[in-house]
């Protein structure tokens, strides 16, 4: 395994701080997964060295969510259950799990569980470098182009240095495996990889989110809480869309990575970590330094090594690979089994331009297996390819669309439209405008992903910042 953090998936609000007490006191990172839709966004991104499930959780089968935890991307690491039935538990063993525990838990309980349950001691993680049933290197061993063969080189070498790494391309062509592949080679591969999405989270809970908080820092602070920096101490952070970073936080940032050294927000005594910094963007950083949106001393501090990911465009020879490669995962995954794509709609997938890149592709392949679609019948995929053909040669197959297809995106068009004159009515101030659009901030930040909006520069916000930074 490549992490040392817990998962902790579903947990009431008592048992929730039971666990964060316990977890802390015996020195393991976790990750609180409110539901287990998030405990698989988790489980897409990394490993854990165990998994602790509240059985209890509402409308979730047991058996079921801990057979679709396996099935994801990372690893979950011995399941522990805990649930407040004294009763009829057999369902419970029969679902794959480890360990069942019964609530209320005492610490001696949890402690001989997790003694108990088979997790892979620090000499057996550090002997498996590249596991051949990781599905990161299976991901990667499909990078088969020239442009991704000097990538893996650059992988190769970035990893056994501890310097610190800009991975730049657009979005969707796996800037976080490459992080992830640095992480899993290097020295540091047995300790934690956290990840940050400087994008995802509101300005004014980052700095809390990257440097953790004391006890009555701000109204709401009941208690203490660690930062990402402090639970990726002696392993590697991951910044992704770095570009995104406000002012007052590069200068933290620089801090950091020129002294190891941060406070938390309240705090008065300086923190020392060991950390590795790995920052993913898609912005041309060295422009955005040039025009004075981005500290030019922090963009050279994080361009030690750099790593371009070339779109999918340009890897086209890779686009079969992934196909099959995506077909196998979710047909299995969604027990499709003998899911298959014709070779008409193979064609057309193959002459797709995938603006969104890797991602992109696994999505449509994944709504076809759900939808039960192979011939992109219910499968928004605009023709665009198809339609330039046959222009320039009217034998070429014409692909038709329907009905359905032009209204679904006509209105995706106008809802785009309709969040960005908010967004530039509040200055692109993502809080103000969820609220004006009367929807939830992470609503938002779904809807500009889906739209294909994102943050953009604008000269009021340059202006606004006087065209420097803060120091």
């Amino acid at each position: 395994m490549d992490d040392q953090s817990v998962l902790v998936v579903g947990a009431a609000p008592a048992l929730q701080d039971y666990l964060q007490t316990f977890l802390l006191s015996r020195g393991y990172p976790y990750v609180l997964a409110a539901s287990p839709e998030e405990a698989l966004d988790s489980l897409a991104h990394r490993n854990f060295r165990f998994t602790v499930v509240d059985l209890d959780l509402d409308q979730a089968d047991p058996a079921d969510l801990i057979r679709r935890l396996k099935a994801q991307r990372g690893e979950p690491g011995p399941v522990i259950g805990i649930t407040a039935r004294s009763e009829d538990t057999g369902e419970f063993e029969a679902a794959a799990l480890d360990t069942v525990l019964h609530a209320p838990v005492a610490h001696a309980d949890l402690d001989k569980a997790i003694a108990d349950v088979p997790v892979m001691p620090p000499a057996a993680r550090e002997s498996s470098v590249k596991p051949t049933s990781s599905t990161l290197w299976q991901e990667i061993e499909l990078w088969r182009s020239r442009k991704m063969h000097d990538v893996r080189q650059i992988i190769n070498e970035a990893a056994a240095v501890d310097v610190t790494v800009l991975i730049t391309g657009e979005t969707g062509t796996g800037k976080e495996v490459v992080a992830r592949a640095i992480q899993s080679l290097s020295t540091r591969r047995t300790a934690a990889f956290v990840k940050v999405n400087c994008a995802a989270v509101p300005r004014e809970l980052l700095e809390s989110e990257l440097f953790g908080h004391e006890r009555g820092a701000f109204t709401g602070a009941h208690k203490l809480e660690i930062g990402k920096f402090e639970a990726a101490h002696n392993g590697t952070i991951f910044l992704d869309e770095i570009g995104d970073l406000h002012p007052t936080l590069q200068a933290k940032l620089l801090h950091v990575l020129q002294d190891g050294v941060f406070s938390r927000v309240g705090g008065k005594s300086p923190l020392h970590v060991d950390v590795r910094i790995i920052a993913a963007t898609n912005q041309d950083l060295e422009r955005a330094a040039l025009e004075g949106r981005f500290r030019e001393d922090l963009y050279y501090r994080l361009n030690v090594v750099r790593v371009n990911v070339p779109p999918l465009r340009e890897r086209i020879e890779e686009i079969p690979g992934f196909i099959q490669y995506f077909v196998q995962k979710y047909a299995k995954l969604y027990r499709r089994e003998g899911f298959s794509i014709p070779t008409p709609v193979m064609d057309r997938l193959l002459q797709h331009r995938y603006r969104g890149n890797v991602r992109e592709l696994e999505n449509l392949i994944k709504r076809m297996i759900v939808l039960g679609d192979p011939h992109l019948t219910r499968t928004y995929l605009p023709p665009t390819t198809a339609a330039r053909a046959t222009r320039t040669d009217p034998t070429a197959v014409v692909f038709e669309v329907s009905l359905k297809d032009i209204v679904r995106g006509a209105s995706m068009a106008a809802e785009r439209d309709a969040i960005r004159k908010v967004l530039e009515q509040t200055g692109w101030n993502r809080v103000r405008a969820a609220k004006a659009l009367k929807i939830s901030y992470r609503g938002l930040l779904y809807k500009m992903k889906r739209v294909g909006l994102r943050e953009e520069a604008l000269p009021r916000r340059q202006a606004e910042w006087g065209g420097g930074f803060p120091a």
